[in-house]
C-alpha cells in the first residue's frame, strides 16, 4: 500500500471517522446485531464500542494492517471477542450460511469490486440473517454529482481507494441482496460530494 497507505492513512481514518455524529450512526446500525456478526472494513475498530451484547463474536476483514494496531485499546476494552478472518473483502474465509449478520460502515466505497464483495455477504448470510450498512456515495442533485464525478480521482487517490459516486443501492441489489430498509440523508457538517449517505438493512 505504500508508506501513505500503509502508516498514514490509518490514522486520518481513525479521527476523521470518530466524529459525534457518526458515532451515532455506528450506534444505530450495530445495534439490531446479534450472534456471529461479519465486519467488511473493521478499520481501527471503530464500531467495537457500538456491539450490543447480543453479538458473541466479531469476524473481522479488512486490508489496513496498521489498522488493528490503532485498535488494540478498543479490542482489549470490547466485551466481544474479535478475530481477524482476512483482508479482502470480496473473498471472504467463511462456510457458506455462517454468519448470523453482516456490517460495513463506510466501506462499499473502497472495495474494488464492490458488486463480488456483497455477492460473498449473501453467500456467508444464514436464511433470515441480515446485512447492516451505512455507506456515502452518489448525490440525488445533478450538480453535486457533477462535482462527485470531478473530484473522485483525486479521492481514490487520497483515501484508499474511496469512491464518492457510487450508487449504493444498485451495488448491493447487485450482489443479489434486497433492501428491505433504506434512510438516505446530507450528513451534517459534511461537504455534499462526500456526505449523501445512505443507511439501511438488506437481506438474501
Amino acid at each position: 500500500m505504500g508508506f501513505y497507505g500503509d502508516r498514514v492513512f490509518p490514522r486520518i481514518l481513525n479521527v476523521v471517522m470518530n466524529s459525534k455524529q457518526t458515532r451515532r450512526i455506528r450506534s444505530e446500525v450495530c445495534a439490531p446485531l446479534a450472534g456471529e456478526v461479519v465486519e467488511i472494513g473493521f478499520g481501527t475498530g471503530l464500531n467495537l464500542p457500538h456491539m450490543p451484547e447480543a453479538v458473541v463474536r466479531l469476524q473481522a476483514v479488512d486490508p489496513m494492517e496498521r489498522g488493528r494496531a490503532l485498535a488494540a485499546t478498543r479490542i482489549a476494552a470490547s466485551a466481544v471477542p474479535v478475530e481477524f478472518i482476512g483482508l479482502d473483502g470480496q473473498e471472504l474465509a467463511l462456510a457458506d450460511a455462517s454468519v448470523d449478520g453482516v456490517l460495513a460502515t463506510w466501506t462499499l466505497c473502497s472495495i474494488p469490486d464492490a458488486v463480488a464483495a456483497v455477492r460473498e455477504i449473501r453467500r456467508v448470510l444464514k436464511p433470515g440473517g441480515k446485512f447492516h450498512f451505512v455507506e456515502h456515495g452518489r448525490a440525488p442533485d445533478e450538480k453535486v454529482r457533477k462535482w462527485q464525478n470531478r473530484m473522485n480521482p483525486v479521492q481514490k487517490r487520497l483515501a484508499g481507494g474511496c469512491n464518492l459516486n457510487r450508487d449504493i443501492p444498485a451495488l448491493i441489489e447487485g450482489g443479489g441482496l434486497t433492501i428491505e430498509r433504506l434512510d438516505t440523508f446530507y450528513a451534517k457538517g459534511e461537504p455534499k460530494t462526500m456526505g449523501w449517505t445512505y443507511q439501511g438493512v438488506a437481506h438474501a
